[in-house]
């Protein structure tokens, strides 16, 4: 070291910032670049802490905001990270964009308020150790019209903001809010519920601070609900009410109540259903698995369930030579049956079947086709692969006959048919190609049918290239949909019974996929049972297949939303893992009856399937072994490469814990989510849309219900010029209901001239002596109060103040004056 020069120490510490507890957002991992977690660090130091429940310092306040104007809500919430902050409107989830949480403010803001946004607003916060709420209501008022000057000059007015004029800081606000909504409902309904045919009628009761009250009906927030030969009104100054005489299902949907008064509006939603027995079967009963004294029926729902659920079926048989009907069952709880007792070897019947639900027992569907019994038991074969090669020279109908309609796509349509030779049932795929594009497609899938010889997957018997269309003779499978079977309550439901079902939907994809066979459509509804009695599955419906090639990549832009891979949403190249995904939220609903990125519409679907993140529902999945929960994240990871394959998902730790060598005991799973799920999938594809969207309405209101919208429906048009005019309902020029009185005061005391006027849109009072305005002063003061009283004070009377006054209110519809003599006597 230099002489002269200084020593120069260095010590070095380390410094530990460990994150304070609360105050983090739910949206980010991070927050001012300290993670928002409570993670122990390597030497165990944080594990102590303990997590502190969430707690509200500032709670929500209520909020008063006129018509088209901004609302804002706030709460300071501190609690243990991470914080997950909620928000709802009137029971309904308030969308995440309106939303935020920053430096352990929650925030929710409402832009252009109008009448639909008021109510009930509650902010909810939780975490690992609690949850707590904190709620504020929000006023919606009208705007209104004041007369500020002397030119009558007409401006827009907040009503919860008043203003005071600049010379005198004496004067009364010229109106205030009573504290409270300025219509509350009382005890009114939520649900009203009649038979068809009988009256329904909806009233509610209500306080409101002020009177007069305007009153309309909206039907499902778009319709005014106008009177007519069924429908008839009665309102008052605190109820109303709308009769609808002799009930049908087109009446039911939601309606709602909405009051106005001079301070503000109140809505009231009731929910009305009309319930009637449901409609037929929409199908004659279809007959398979034909012995000497056996046989399955099989047909389809009614297309409406008379807004109630069905509860069954009623299968009925008759002779061919008989026209008398005997029950085979009288509680049927699938759209198969299978008979095994009345019948005899060649013995001719006819077949028909009824619906029920609470209400009653439907008409009879049609009658099936005369079905003649076999002399002896068929040996089952084992099964013949066809190799089909287009037939060019030949009808369909040359061969086989036609029947009922069994289904509709975008391809065609698919019949019923019999060989005519054979009479062997199967099904007849009936392809439009009226262009070369839709008869290459056809030609494409009965080329990929060749390939495909597995008893796991269905096969292709014959095809018929006839112009303009192209039909595919099809094997028939009997069974039902796999998920339809489950939820009757005679066929067991349990993990190990579900992993069976997996299983074999994994060996059928296994073997598509060793032809580099992409499916690209699979979902419960290409899942089918055999027949009606077994476990054994098959997968149908390979329209949408397509034949890898490695020197081309394939994208796609079709699919089913809810069961779609995000590569297909993001038109990335496919590959067989593409099925693999599908597969995975197949058995996340087989096993929860829940479907994982199921949003309020596509667009919200596909966004939680892009994003790829799911949760194990802990209710849902109570029952449900951890090795199951591993298997669906295994499949549902957005990197193509990292899911399963169909050979290791055969070896999946799952599947091998539920082989007949190590059974375990085992739990039937609830049913009630997955008849759920199935009733809002027939919904979408009901004959009867609008009433099965009604239906749907109705459950909807029901937090547990499937799909039940999180949004609240917005209003329509019509609706909102409906409760806009209710204003005008309200508007009358001004009239007194009590006059000023002459009044005789000695000099140096206090006059007040009293005097009542009402009238709407907002009055604008004038105060004349002697036919001269009264200006205001440090002895004047002019008031009015919300019922209307206005007041003229004078302090230390003299004797100049003495002489006629005048009240004079006028708004644009009119104008009245009061008047009356001040006398000042020494």
């Amino acid at each position: 070291m230099d002489k002269g020069a200084k020593e120069m120490f260095v010590s070095t510490f380390r410094l530990a910032l460990k994150p304070r507890v609360g105050f983090f957002s739910s949206d980010k991992s991070k927050e001012n670049g300290v993670e928002a977690e409570n993670k122990a660090g390597k030497n165990g130091s944080a594990a102590a802490l303990k997590a502190e429940a969430p707690e509200f310092k500032e709670s929500l306040q209520d909020c008063i905001v006129c018509e088209g104007t901004d609302a804002t809500f706030q709460a300071v919430i501190s609690g243990s990270a991470p914080l997950t902050v909620s928000w709802t409107h009137n029971g309904k989830t308030v969308h995440s964009r309106k939303t935020s949480f920053y430096n352990g403010v929650a925030t929710l803001t409402l832009n252009k308020c109008f009448f639909a946004d008021a109510g009930s607003y509650t902010c909810t916060v939780e975490n690992t150790a609690g949850r707590q709420s904190s709620s504020a209501a929000l006023y919606v008022t009208a705007l209104r019209e004041i007369h500020t000057g002397r030119n009558h000059e007409v401006k827009n007015e907040v009503m919860c903001k008043t203003e005071t004029p600049r010379n005198t800081s004496k004067t009364k606000d010229m109106k205030q809010h009573k504290k409270g909504p300025p219509v509350e409902f009382v005890n009114a309904p939520k649900k009203v519920e009649v038979r068809i045919g009988e009256k329904a009628q909806l009233h509610c009761e209500f306080k409101s601070v002020s009177v007069p009250v305007a009153c309309c009906w909206l039907y499902n927030k778009e319709k005014v609900v106008l009177g007519g030969t069924r429908i008839s009104f009665r309102s008052s100054e605190s109820q109303s009410s709308v009769e609808i005489s002799q009930a049908c299902p087109e009446d039911q949907g939601c309606y709602t109540l909405v009051v106005r008064n001079r301070q503000g509006f109140a809505h009231h939603s009731i929910t009305l259903s009309v319930t009637d027995r449901p409609d037929p079967p929409a199908s004659h009963p279809v007959v398979s698995k034909l012995t000497s004294d056996s046989l399955v029926l099989c047909w389809t729902g009614p297309s409406y369930d008379g807004g109630t659920a069905v509860l069954g079926y009623i299968v009925e048989v008759r002779e061919e030579t008989s026209e008398s009907w005997t029950e085979v069952t009288k509680d049927c709880k699938n759209t198969c049956y299978k008979v095994r007792t009345g019948l005899e070897p060649q013995g001719q019947y006819r077949f028909r079947v009824r619906a029920f639900n609470s209400i009653g027992v439907s008409a009879p569907s049609q009658q099936s086709h005369c079905v003649t019994m076999a002399t002896e038991r068929k040996k089952e074969e084992p099964p013949k692969y066809v190799d089909v090669v287009v037939d060019k020279q030949n009808k369909v109908k040359d061969h086989y006959d036609l029947h009922e309609k069994l289904g509709a796509g975008k391809f065609g349509q698919v019949y019923r048919m019999t060989h005519k030779e054979t009479g062997d049932i199967c099904a007849g795929k009936f392809y439009r190609a009226r262009t070369s594009k839709d008869k290459a497609a056809a030609l494409r899938e009965i080329e990929l049918m060749n390939c495909l010889h597995h008893p796991k997957l269905v096969q292709c018997l014959a095809a018929y290239d006839s112009r303009p269309e192209i039909v595919m003779v099809m094997e028939y499978i009997p069974g039902g949909e796999l998920f339809a079977r489950i939820v009757d309550d005679n066929f067991e439901h349990t993990e190990p019974t579900s992993a069976r079902y997996m299983q074999q939907i994994l060996e059928g994809m296994q073997y598509v996929h060793k032809q580099n066979i992409v499916h690209l459509d699979l979902k419960p509804e290409n899942i089918v049972c055999v027949d009606t009695t077994g476990t054994n599955i098959k997968i149908i419906d390979f329209g949408l297949a397509s034949k890898l090639d490695s020197k081309q990549p394939l994208r796609v832009m079709h699919g089913t939303p809810e069961f779609v891979a995000p590569e297909v949403i993001g038109y990335e190249p496919v590959s067989l893992e593409t099925d693999m995904w599908s597969i995975g939220v197949i058995c996340y609903i087989l096993l929860s009856g829940e479907s994982p990125f199921q949003g309020n519409n596509d667009a919200e679907t596909f966004a939680f399937v892009t994003a790829a993140k799911f949760e194990f529902d802990e209710e849902s999945f109570e029952d449900i072994s951890e090795e199951a929960k591993d298997f669906i994240s295994s499949l549902l990871k957005k990197d193509q490469i990292a899911r399963l394959s169909c050979t290791d998902a055969l070896s999946h730790p799952w599947m091998a814990s539920f082989t007949p060598l190590l059974r375990r005991p085992t739990k039937s799973l609830n049913k009630t989510k997955m008849r759920r799920f199935l009733a809002k999938r027939k919904w979408r594809k009901a004959g009867k849309a609008v009433l099965a969207l009604k239906r749907m309405a109705n459950l909807s209101n029901r937090p547990d219900s499937p799909g039940s919208s999180s949004e609240e429906p917005a209003w329509s048009q019509e609706a909102e010029e409906a409760i806009r005019s209710l204003d005008k309902q309200l508007q009358s020029e001004p009239r007194f209901h009590q006059t000023l009185k002459d009044t005789t005061l000695r000099k140096g005391a206090t006059a007040q001239l009293t005097c009542l006027v009402n009238g709407y849109p907002e009055l604008q009072v004038k105060w004349l002596q002697n036919e001269k305005e009264v200006q205001e002063s440090s002895r004047v003061t002019k008031e009015i109060n919300e019922d209307g009283v206005c007041s003229l004070v004078f302090t230390d009377v003299k004797t100049s103040d003495s002489g006629v006054y005048v009240c004079r209110a006028s708004n644009k519809l009119g104008e009245a004056t009061c008047s009356a003599k001040l006398t000042i006597t020494h």
